[in-house]
């Protein structure tokens, strides 16, 4: 009887896998995002002790294939554009951006700006910033959106592998005294420009539809056919009249 119980058991299992496994191909986990494809924006700040920074350049490895899929153009804005995956979903981070762009230096503690010196907690405010001689630490600052209540809310993080881009995110890395105010980037309005852009550009996901395939019509005036009669000639015959025939009556 046990044993019975034990292959029902077995194939009840089985049915319910079954199932379960053809639920899931059906319906299948939504990827997370940025899915290859996709074309995100962030606008990109820096300030060191007050000072706000330039624009990171270009990035100089935007030539080179494979192209990078989180770059900058050089405008303030980072453009999340994946084309493999190590580019996207939960590898979309603000630390990808910085392995992605070459000599670009940035840690829970050190900061490097290329073509800059080297920055590391606890020291001081270089002498040409409006903080100079205080002592300096560094955070970035994430405002989960340019719109409230995101832009009215942020983040403050030590790690950019913390940070997961998003799509209208305003990022700010600051090496700053305790307590100073961190600016949004003032690249904001890059950031909406280079969005518009790319949303005016994005091919139309309407399937597009068959061609229309028009028989040609024929004129609706008849081409001028110019009939010409074949000249008939007739002669006329004069044809023998008919022999009269003459009854003769035989008199009885």
């Amino acid at each position: 009887m046990k044993w019975y119980s034990s292959l029902a058991l077995i194939c009840l299992l089985g049915v319910a896998l079954i199932v379960y496994s053809r639920y899931e191909r059906q319906h299948p986990a939504p990827a997370v995002q940025p899915a290859i494809g996709a074309h995100w924006f962030q606008a990109l700040g820096f300030d060191v002790c007050g000072a706000v920074q330039p624009n990171l350049p270009s990035n100089p490895n935007a030539s080179i294939a494979p192209i990078p899929g989180i770059r900058t153009d050089g405008d303030g804005v980072i453009q999340v554009s994946p084309t493999t995956s190590k580019d996207a979903g939960n590898n979309a981070t603000f630390a990808r951006f910085v392995t992605l762009y070459p000599k670009l230096k940035l840690t829970s503690s050190t900061l490097q700006i290329p073509g800059k010196a080297e920055l590391h907690n606890g020291e001081k405010c270089p002498t040409t910033t409006p903080d100079a001689g205080k002592v300096a630490t560094l955070q970035i600052k994430m405002w989960p959106s340019f719109t409230p209540p995101g832009s009215n809310h942020p983040q403050v993080f030590h790690d950019p592998g913390a940070i997961k881009l998003a799509d209208g995110q305003l990022i700010t890395v600051a090496f700053v005294p305790s307590g100073a105010s961190v600016p949004k980037p003032s690249s904001i309005t890059a950031m909406l420009t280079d969005r518009a852009g790319s949303a005016s550009s994005t091919p139309s996901t309407v399937a597009p539809t068959a061609p229309t395939t028009v028989a040609p019509t024929s004129p609706t005036t008849a081409p001028k056919t110019t009939t010409t009669a074949p000249k008939t000639t007739t002669t006329s015959s004069t044809l023998p009249s008919p022999t009269r025939t003459t009854a003769t009556t035989k008199a009885g």
